[in-house]
């Protein structure tokens, strides 16, 4: 079927960079896009009109979450030694649990995805925490999560996080390292299967990514063998890197070097990477980025909440470096992100020195470019129909700008309406067909429940749990 969409706007690409159409039009064909401007003269089956409304790419979100997000338990509480988030050297002897059964850790992707839909990302490298888990994530796991994805349409890169270590939290209070390196190359042999048996699946919807959680979490020894792997199968490296002080000097002490330095010497530091969050740099680690080629994925609204910020995406920009955007964390809200991001920028930089549009572009073909792709990301003839469509009819938008700095300005996740991927309608009226969103906040709310009493557990003295998730107010009653 031959279809045409139409809005006041369409944020077309025209081989160079994004361009805005004015009563624009965008024609596709089962899953490519054929037609993106104005008159298009050749037959159509379906024409559909959005009105009052953005029609864009959708966003490519390279650290989005796959989680019911528990870094949103430490706001306003913490994540010290008493906080329980941390595993503790008595938790280690005990012996780590899940946190949830196998049919529960299934259902928080189904509920994160569908939240990704919502907020007008079609593409997704999912992350989740593993402070909850006995270990890291499985093979087993991730053949349920692509099912997941091809159900609900959702664009991915898949593979199971693996680890051989984990930062703990020692008697007194202070972070240290646990070290299980078997268990981290058996996570990485697994992670090769998933490859093998997954890359490509449902129709090319479903890529697969090699997945070292943190780059403090990992000997030499996994990283060495995960280069390998990524140099034969030529699939995306996600490695969390230089996101705290704790983790660059821990890497400086243990390896002799700093972390991108160090991956540069293992052969990690190249096109496939890409690296949430490049916060915390050392001499040189600007020039490494840029010459290398790998990518910085950018998650500005989790790290200001602890009033971290990145100096600058737009000292970043200009000196080369690639950089996407990530959400990490609930609400997946890009357009928050982006806002957040821009004010962050400047002020940091103090001063006008970056725009929505440089935002925008790295939340749509920043992070095409990461994947190595110039098929996603944007509206032009020959790329994949993954259509947005964002509802310019709020009253809380307040009066009109432009596409893009009104998005940006004032929008937010919950102002698309519509999405298709790969020529799949996935999103209807806010509605995703298939699930019972109702029903999902409901489970999701028991599962959360759940994740809280499992950290309540692990703090010291297991504490009641107001003291560890302590209330905005005392509680009258």
């Amino acid at each position: 079927m031959r279809n045409l969409l139409t809005a006041d706007w369409v944020i077309g690409h025209d081989g160079r960079s994004h361009v805005i159409w004015t009563r624009g039009e965008v024609v596709f064909e089962q899953d490519r896009i054929i037609f993106v401007g104005t008159g298009f003269g050749g037959h159509v089956d379906r024409r559909i009109d959005y009105g009052e409304a953005v029609i864009g790419p959708g966003f490519v979100d390279l650290d989005a979450l796959g989680d019911l997000d528990s870094t949103v338990l430490s706001f306003d509480n913490g994540d010290d030694h008493s906080s329980g988030r941390l595993w503790t050297e008595d938790y280690i002897k005990q012996g780590p649990t899940e946190a949830y059964t196998p049919e529960e850790e299934l259902f928080k992707y189904r509920y994160a995805f569908c939240q990704l839909i919502r907020n007008g990302i079609t593409t997704a490298m999912p992350i989740t925490s593993m402070y909850y888990r006995a270990w890291a994530e499985t093979y087993e796991e991730f053949s349920g999560v692509a099912g997941i994805s091809r159900d609900l349409g959702l664009r991915t890169y898949l593979g199971p996080c693996y680890m051989s270590g984990i930062t703990l939290a020692a008697q007194h209070g202070s972070p240290i390292q646990h070290w299980d390196e078997p268990s981290g190359l058996a996570g990485l042999a697994e992670a090769a299967r998933f490859i093998a048996d997954f890359d490509g699946a449902a129709g090319g919807l479903i890529r697969t990514m090699l997945a070292p959680d943190r780059i403090e979490t990992c000997t030499p020894t996994l990283l060495a063998q995960t280069a390998a792997v990524a140099a034969e199968t030529g699939v995306p490296v996600r490695l969390h890197c230089c996101q705290s002080a704790y983790e660059v000097d821990l890497v400086e002490r243990l390896r002799g070097v700093s972390p991108y330095a160090w991956l540069d010497q293992l052969g990690l530091l190249n096109r496939q990477a890409i690296l949430p969050h490049g916060i915390h740099l050392r001499a040189g680690d600007l020039e490494r980025l840029r010459d290398s080629g790998a990518s910085i994925v950018h998650c500005p609204v989790v790290f200001a909440r602890d009033g971290e910020v990145l100096r600058s995406f737009a000292r970043y920009r200009d000196f080369g470096i690639r950089i996407a955007m990530g959400t990490d964390t609930a609400p997946p809200d890009m357009l928050d992100n982006l806002r957040q991001g821009l004010t962050l920028c400047r002020v940091a930089d103090s001063g006008n020195t970056a725009s929505a549009a440089d935002f925008y572009n790295a939340a749509t073909l920043g992070g095409a470019a990461a994947l190595g792709r110039d098929d996603i990301g944007r509206l032009s003839p020959g790329a994949q129909a993954d259509i947005t469509v964002f509802d310019l009819g709020g009253f809380h938008l307040g009066p009109f700008i432009d596409p893009v700095k009104t998005m940006v300005l004032a929008g937010t996740g919950r102002d698309f309406t519509h999405s298709w991927i790969a020529g799949r309608p996935v999103m209807i009226d806010r509605e995703i067909p298939g699930a019972d969103l109702p029903a999902m906040q409901r489970q999701a709310q028991h599962q959360f429940e759940k994740l809280m009493e499992h950290q309540r557990r692990r703090a010291p003295g297991a504490p009641p749990a107001d003291q560890v998730f302590r209330p905005s107010f005392r509680r009258a009653n």
